[in-house]
């Protein structure tokens, strides 16, 4: 099929979809606050009758030890609380399976998600499996196909990054297919979330800069996109301006218990903005680097951000140029064009700053056709983003992320 018909049909699709976009009430969790906010959780899960938790995180967690002391404090109000952390970066059908089994042979009826976008997704899909024994979660893939809702779901995000405490979605990575692929459904919001700053103050600055970076891929693809609301719209201008003000600051002092607060809500508001208006081609991207050569998501896409909005910046100036006066960057009675120029240049320098680098070294170029293809059966016509792309223009972009590249804003 030519192009220019693809991209009508593309469009219609979007035209379409739009207005059913609108109509699905999506929930929200009840929020919890501040620092030692963890503190609050365990009354409320006992309010909840919930007598054994399944606590899912990662091996990092547990060296640190920062869920101990709510482990602790569960058990002595008499809730039982096995520790699953066997989550791995990006987690897989194996992963997840392997926490379905802990939870029925601790004979669990709730979870905690704890820890970065991993646990969390990984929690949300142990859920969904125990609830819905007779669905494998490869029949889960996509959108809408849980029934049941999941047992009592508690987020504690240790990073300022997914927003996945309140999305609808939770990624999947397939190592065989060497692919990832989300699993979207109301069922999976959790029902609480603690953002507690004092869990995320260890976090290392380069976990610091690529979460940051994520939650801003997040709130800046929610808005560039054309399901915006004035609701999304109003919670991505929050993350972008909360960013730009203290994610820098954070990479260099990760003590500033404040400004991780601020980053915390940030990525929150990022998460409530994209999980309405969706998501475009740098997560498409992104999300296939990871699933072939397993590059963090943040960092994955803080490197494809800048390109991806040069290439799109001709249909969405208005909107960057918006966004540069959210972040101080300037006045809204200055050119669209400037503002929005100026816009892209702080996020090359928001990565120069923070050392993330501006190629991706696991990429080769033989692997670029097949990336590409990914990519956009991801994209297109599911994500609502400003311009739509085709094979040959994803190519080009990713051929500007190999090593061997010598980047100008590197």
């Amino acid at each position: 099929m030519k192009w220019p018909l693809q991209k009508a049909l593309y469009r219609t699709a979007h035209m379409i979809t739009k207005p059913l976009v609108k109509l699905i009430k999506v929930p929200v969790p009840e929020l919890i606050t501040g620092a030692g906010s963890v503190t609050q959780l365990p009354p409320l899960i006992q309010k909840h009758g919930v007598g054994r938790v399944l606590l899912v995180t990662d091996q990092g967690i547990t060296r640190l030890g920062l869920a101990d002391g709510l482990v602790k404090a569960l058990e002595e109000i008499g809730i039982g609380c096995s520790v699953f952390d066997g989550v791995q970066p990006n987690p897989t059908i194996e992963n997840i399976e392997a926490g379905v089994a802990a939870y029925q042979h601790n004979r669990c009826d709730g979870i905690i998600a704890f820890g970065g976008g991993s646990p969390m997704d990984c929690a949300k899909m142990v859920g969904a499996r125990v609830s819905n024994p007779g669905k494998s979660v490869m029949q889960m893939r996509g959108a809408f196909k849980i029934p049941k809702a999941l047992p009592p779901l508690f987020a504690v995000p240790t990073t300022a990054g997914t927003g996945s405490e309140c999305t609808v979605a939770a990624v999947v990575s397939d190592p065989q297919a060497q692919e990832k692929f989300a699993v979207t459904s109301l069922k999976i919001v959790p029902r609480y979330a603690v953002l507690d700053p004092e869990l995320m103050l260890g976090l290392p600055p380069h976990i610091t800069a690529s979460t940051g970076m994520d939650a801003l891929t997040h709130a800046i693809e929610a808005y560039i996109g054309r399901f915006g609301t004035p609701f999304t719209d109003e919670n991505a201008e929050k993350a972008v301006k909360i960013i730009f003000q203290d994610l820098e600051a954070v990479y260099l002092d990760g003590s500033d218990l404040e400004r991780r607060n601020n980053l915390a809500q940030a990525s929150y508001f990022a998460g409530l903005a994209f999980t309405r208006a969706l998501i475009g081609y740098v997560h498409a991207i992104a999300h296939n680097l990871g699933g072939m050569y397993g590059v963090p998501h943040g960092l994955a896409n803080a490197i494809v951000l800048p390109h991806i909005l040069d290439f799109s910046r001709a249909d969405c100036e208005h909107k960057l140029a918006r966004l540069a006066v959210v972040g101080g960057l300037g006045e809204a009675k200055e050119p669209a064009a400037d503002l929005a120029m100026r816009f892209i240049e702080k996020i090359r320098d928001m990565n120069r700053n923070m050392d993330i680098p501006t190629s991706v070294a696991q990429l080769q170029e033989k692997d670029i056709p097949h990336l590409a293809q990914r990519a956009l059966k991801e994209g297109n016509p599911d994500y609502p983003v400003p311009t739509l792309m085709n094979q040959q223009q994803c190519e080009a972009l990713l051929r500007k992320l190999l090593p061997s590249v010598e980047n100008p804003a590197g």
